[in-house]
């Protein structure tokens, strides 16, 4: 048994041609699969597809949100309701080919529990893989964790994996960096990546800042450790600064201080202050939220209750 799980989001053009090409690659592997579609209010016809298309295909299961939740949380959800045995995650575009499949599954029957794809050649403007690769180089910094910016959120996973990642129920959610941090084993293959088949990217900088942010500060405290670190350097500079005018002024009088420069030194300072303020605001922010225990996503509709006959 198999579950392909995909958020979906603004696809109403894709759909039909994406369960056309799953339906014939995972027919080579099994024909105990299941294809589940997480609809994330999006605005457009594509509940409608995936009611249609899970009227003629009791093996197409759809979930719809009740508002935008997000990508990361449309995946939760697939895996909160998925019965395979392995699991494939893959986004909706046909970036991520469905041809590609047969391929990670015989590379998990090695004896891994986790195969990632990789994209040898990502079919993104210049701007996007530029932001992508400064974005994982800055977060495998602070996060203490080596991760590879050509990896996104295609690949399979066991059983085991998807158990485990329903416990983790977090706010602020990366699915690809969430299993990885399980260690389960792990492999990756080269896979070519396509043209977006229709629409654009969802995704602003915006939102990408804010993605970055959050996950940054939800897996790592290193943040707060170079400000403790930046604190005492500024510390210890003013120590050796105050050392060096006692000693000007013993051997050549009282210095002449400028007004400019204590302003600025003043208005350095209390920026430093402010920043740091806001880093430790950010951490108790995210507490805040992780204590209200809230749903991660609601589910307005689904098909799983479907009559068949109907």
């Amino acid at each position: 048994m198999i579950s392909i799980i995909i958020p979906v989001y603004k696809a109403e053009g894709c759909l039909h041609e994406l369960y056309r090409r799953l339906n014939v690659s995972l027919e080579t592997i099994t024909s105990e699969f299941e294809i589940i579609l997480v609809e994330d209010c999006g605005g457009d016809r594509s509940w409608e597809i995936i009611e249609e298309l899970s009227r003629q295909d009791p093996r197409i299961k759809g979930i719809q949100f009740s508002r935008n939740f997000g990508q990361h949380f449309g995946i939760t959800a697939g895996l909160d309701s998925c019965n395979g045995d392995w699991i494939v995650v893959m986004d909706c575009d046909l970036q991520d080919q469905p041809e590609e499949i047969p391929r990670l599954y015989a590379k998990a029957q090695e004896g891994f529990d986790v195969v990632r794809a990789r994209r040898g050649k990502r079919q993104d403007t210049f701007l996007k893989r530029l932001t992508s690769r400064l974005f994982y180089r800055a977060f495998s910094y602070l996060a203490d964790v080596d991760y590879d910016s050509e990896v996104g959120n295609f690949r399979i996973v066991s059983r085991k994996v998807a158990d485990s990642f329903r416990n983790m129920r977090e706010q602020v959610r990366l699915f690809p960096v969430m299993v990885d941090w399980m260690g389960f084993p792990t492999a990756s293959i080269d896979v070519s990546h396509a043209v977006r088949v229709g629409g654009k990217s969802t995704y602003t900088y915006r939102k990408l800042f804010q993605l970055a942010m959050g996950i940054i500060v939800s897996n790592s405290d290193k943040p707060l450790r170079l400000a403790v670190l930046f604190g005492f350097s500024m510390a210890g500079l003013s120590f050796l600064f105050g050392l060096y005018l006692i000693v000007w002024t013993l051997l050549k009088g009282s210095p002449v201080t400028g007004w400019s420069s204590l302003i600025v030194s003043i208005y350095f300072l209390a920026g430093i202050i402010i920043a740091l303020l806001g880093i430790l605001g950010v951490y108790l922010g995210k507490t805040f939220d992780e204590t209200k225990g809230r749903p991660l996503y609601i589910i307005r509709r689904s098909t799983f209750d479907i009559n068949r006959n109907d």
